[in-house]
């Protein structure tokens, strides 16, 4: 017991050491993001604009490590804007002075938007609309006039187009270009699977096998960024995907090289792969990606499934950017607007419904109890509220530790900092710092890159109080008592309305990733194979995080642990089934249709649980089945269906075909 007392904390601190690492990227995001807020903190002092906290911290909405998807949220969330103040306007006319109506405007609208935000492709956007619409009404109600009110809204567009506009300039003039990113994204992996290949035991094989479990998602997304902003020939964009999947086929046969102790290659074959990879990868860093390369192997008796494996990475070294004329292009995400259960699902109406009602709720206890300070539990719930319980508990909880991080930082600028500044400059000085160590967090992991906001946030509300030196230690204390309170509402209102566990995608999203894999065994060619594995092993990476994200949900609605683990199992062993099918097994026509077939019972399975079977028995392997390649991915095959109980004839547990 003492031993396992001792190992938690140690797996914990590991953890968080992990997810806090830092890389160049997150190191580069972190100062563009810092500094942009100094520079909009300089734009709003100069014009003594109101807002000031709220307009040093709107940068965070803006930027992305990526400089496309910054431009465009720019652009966007500054016309977005421009419509919900325009539309606050119409409203405002007839709710001003009548508290009534203005309670069923705020409710009113913030369902329409809740639910366009779930129902819709508006969902990265919508939410936010709904927060600013409602919290600008709530607002019009502490303004005596209705030219004040006129000018506050004006300002508020002014404290977007400020942030807004000082984004777009820093990240023209300084974020790098999206086919860099891909470049060195593919440089990394490059090098990456050759240090694991020179040592298989070092401690780079973890991040390996982590990496290949993630798919190309980010690589073919700055691709599809360069191709947005047409800074890139077409044949440039069309050799830097090639490459990205033969640095993805590199990448998977090295780790399978590396989860086999038993598969011994030569020291000889091992430097001169891992030469002729590290060659291509300082090519691929500087711009270059038609390599010629001369990979003459020494000649060597290697097991079967060894040889086969030798041969995929020498294939992919020597046609690291060959264009492959079968390989389809990634899939447009261009589809309809509504979600396909839009008007059939009552999962759409009832978040909306209890979001709503967890926001208005806030909204009339701070107006009767006349404490304006605590308003952020109106804004809590809107920025928390997800559309499963767990991803909403693990938004509330990051939340709170974010705001208390930043409230004790901002306490202690107050007490020991801000008497010290007497210009302009001591202020952006302490502005970059706060915002760095938020844009740190931010620009890490989903599962702590939230608190990196309210870090920020809060700093920013205790340092930047007005056009001068403020020293009100009760602004920050009611901003925190305002989260709590939210925080406290929004669970009540997640938990016990309509809960939705994140466990009720899981299976739908397996049994997805399995018709993927099925596609993958009938693609037509490496670089077809490659693409469809690498979507594959990022869905499941996904479906593995809903699982991960199963342990903020109360148990009332929790999954069972065994329900949960048997999930974990398929998933770990669909990855395995991916890079080994990706890698394009030797098998017979018969054996391919084979495995497509089994591939899609075991989709079907997951599409209708009730249909569960029971495992019969098994066909006994042969002596040298787990020597070949196809004789793996038969055995991660009956491996799933074992796992998931599912009946299997022996006529259909073809294994011979296989071996």
């Amino acid at each position: 017991m003492a031993a396992n007392a001792v190992e938690r904390p140690a797996g914990l601190r590991a953890n968080w050491l992990r997810l806090l690492a830092a890389n160049p990227e997150r190191l580069e995001f972190a100062t563009r993001l810092a500094l942009i807020c100094s520079l909009t903190t300089l734009g709003t002092e100069i014009y003594q604009t109101p807002f000031l906290a709220l307009t040093a911290y709107l940068p965070f909405f803006f930027n992305r490590p990526e400089r496309t998807l910054s431009l465009i949220l720019s652009v966007v969330f500054t016309v977005v804007i421009a419509v919900v103040i325009a539309l606050v306007f119409l409203v405002a006319n007839v709710v001003v002075d009548d508290p009534m109506w203005r309670v069923i405007a705020i409710t009113v609208m913030s369902f329409g938007l809740l639910f366009l935000g779930s129902a819709s492709r508006l969902r990265p956007i919508a939410g936010t609309a709904g927060l600013i619409v409602g919290y600008a009404l709530a607002q019009l109600g502490t303004i005596q006039t209705g030219e004040l009110a006129t000018r506050a809204l004006l300002y508020l567009e002014l404290a977007v187009v400020i942030p807004a506009g000082v984004s777009l300039i820093v990240n023209l003039l300084l974020a790098p270009a999206p086919r860099r990113t891909a470049q060195q994204g593919i440089a990394d992996r490059l090098k990456l699977g050759a240090a694991v290949l020179r040592n298989p035991a070092s401690p780079a094989r973890s991040e390996l096998a982590a990496t290949v479990r993630e798919g190309m998602a980010p690589i073919f997304e700055q691709v599809k960024f360069a191709e947005i902003e047409k800074s890139a020939p077409v044949r440039d964009l069309v050799a830097l995907r090639q490459a990205a999947l033969s640095s993805f086929a590199l990448m998977s046969a090295i780790d399978v090289l590396a989860a086999s102790p038993e598969l011994e290659l030569p020291g000889t074959v091992r430097t001169r792969l891992a030469d002729a990879i590290e060659h291509i990868a300082h090519r691929v860093r500087r711009g270059g990606f038609r390599v010629d390369v001369t990979l003459e192997l020494p000649g060597a008796n290697l097991p079967p499934i060894a040889h086969e494996l030798v041969a995929a990475i020498r294939d992919a070294v020597m046609r690291f950017a060959e264009p492959d004329t079968s390989a389809p292009a990634p899939p447009s995400e261009k589809g309809r607007f509504w979600v396909e259960d839009a008007f059939t699902n009552p999962a759409h109406v009832q978040y909306a419904l209890k979001t709503t009602a967890a926001a208005v709720f806030c909204y009339l206890l701070y107006s009767l109890l006349d404490w304006p300070g605590i308003h952020t539990c109106f804004l809590t719930v809107y920025i928390v509220a997800q559309s499963t319980v767990a991803e909403s508990v693990e938004k509330l909880t990051l939340r709170i530790i974010g705001c208390l991080i930043g409230a004790a930082a901002g306490y202690a600028a107050i007490v020991f900092l801000v008497p010290a500044l007497t210009s302009i400059g001591g202020l952006m000085i302490a502005v970059f710092v706060g915002a760095w160590i938020g844009a740190y967090v931010a620009g890490g992991s989903p599962h702590i890159s939230y608190a990196g906001f309210q870090i920020a946030f809060a700093f920013f509300l205790c340092v930047i109080q007005g056009p001068g030196p403020a020293f009100d230690l009760t602004l920050a204390r009611d901003r925190i008592v305002g989260i709590v309170i939210g925080n406290l509402v929004a669970y009540f209102a997640l938990v016990h309305l309509w809960p939705v566990s994140i466990s009720s995608r899981v299976d739908p999203a397996l049994a997805a990733a399995f018709r993927q894999l099925a596609k993958v065994v009938s693609a037509k060619g490496p670089s077809e194979r490659r693409l469809l594995g690498a979507q594959a092993l990022g869905s499941l990476r996904e479906t593995e995080t809903d699982i991960e994200l199963a342990r903020y949900e109360p148990p009332s609605i929790r999954s069972s642990p065994a329900w949960l683990s048997t999930r974990q199992q398929v998933i770990e062993n669909g990855q395995s089934l991916g890079t080994l099918l990706l890698l394009g097994p030797n098998t017979s026509a018969l054996s391919r249709v084979d495995a497509a077939a089994r591939l899609e019972r075991l989709a079907t399975y997951l599409s209708a649980p009730s249909n569960a079977g029971q495992v019969s028995s098994w066909v006994t392997e042969s002596a040298h089945g787990w020597q070949t390649l196809p004789a793996r991915v038969n055995r991660r095959l009956r491996t799933l269906e074992e796992t998931l109980g599912l009946r299997v004839g022996a006529a259909e547990a073809s294994i011979h075909a296989y071996a």
